[in-house]
């Protein structure tokens, strides 16, 4: 085992042993050196893998909030991961639009009472403004989908969903723009994600889970390439 790997396996044993909790600091570099018989720069090198990953974040200064913390942040690692996917090319449209379907529906199909409706109600009610720019409603409407996907109250649901969000931001805002009626499209959105909501809300897991799966595929169909031939 290499050296930096050595710590990254203290670090994820003290997590799951309770040991480590988020928001936790972890020993300087020379305490932990010490006590894994590693070199101060295998130390360095293990943190800004973690770092990289979302485990833990660094701040300097002085204070409560300064050194190396526990952050537990894994959409950041999830979403370096996807980025790279889509720059090589690994991972197409067809792919995300598959993964949505699959995670979202679930997560309808599994909702909870206890759900975030206030959160998803919300976010409704600001992309109810007509005059909302597209540069604003995608965001509020990927929000939107995350939030509902946390109704299953299953973390890495919605971790995967939060990643998905961040890394196709830019596509999706791409095809967005590409649209002939943005306005029109905007109207139909609203009145479907209204649908979903009312059924989730309402204790309509089926119901929920098959408009969801409307709703993304039309949207999936009516921003492919394919579709303005």
């Amino acid at each position: 085992m290499k050296a930096h790997e050595k710590v990254m396996d203290w670090v994820t044993e003290e997590l799951r042993s309770g040991r480590l909790r988020i928001g936790d600091h972890l020993p300087g570099e020379r305490a932990l050196a010490e006590e894994l018989q590693v070199s101060r720069g295998s130390i360095r090198e293990a943190l800004r893998v973690l770092e990289a990953l979302g485990t833990i974040g660094t701040a300097t200064g002085s204070g409560p909030r300064s050194g190396t913390i526990v952050t537990a942040a894994p959409e950041q690692a999830l979403t370096l991961a996807l980025n790279m996917q889509l720059a090589t090319s690994h991972v197409e449209a067809s792919h995300v639009y598959e993964m949505r379907q699959l995670l979202e529906t679930w997560a309808a199909e599994h909702a909870t009472a206890e759900a975030p409706w206030d959160d998803a109600e919300r976010l409704l009610d600001l992309m109810d403004d007509p005059e909302l720019p597209l540069e604003e409603f995608l965001p509020l409407d990927a929000e939107f989908h995350v939030t509902l996907s946390r109704a299953a109250d299953n973390p890495l649901i919605s971790t995967l969903m939060d990643a998905l969000r961040t890394s196709i931001a830019d596509h999706t805002l791409a095809r967005a723009r590409a649209l002939p009626d943005w306005k029109r499209t905007a109207a139909r959105l609203r009145s479907e994600h209204r649908a979903i909501y009312t059924a989730l809300r309402d204790g309509e897991p089926g119901t929920a889970a098959r408009l969801l799966h409307d709703h993304i595929e039309g949207y999936y169909l009516e921003t492919s390439p394919e579709s303005s031939d």
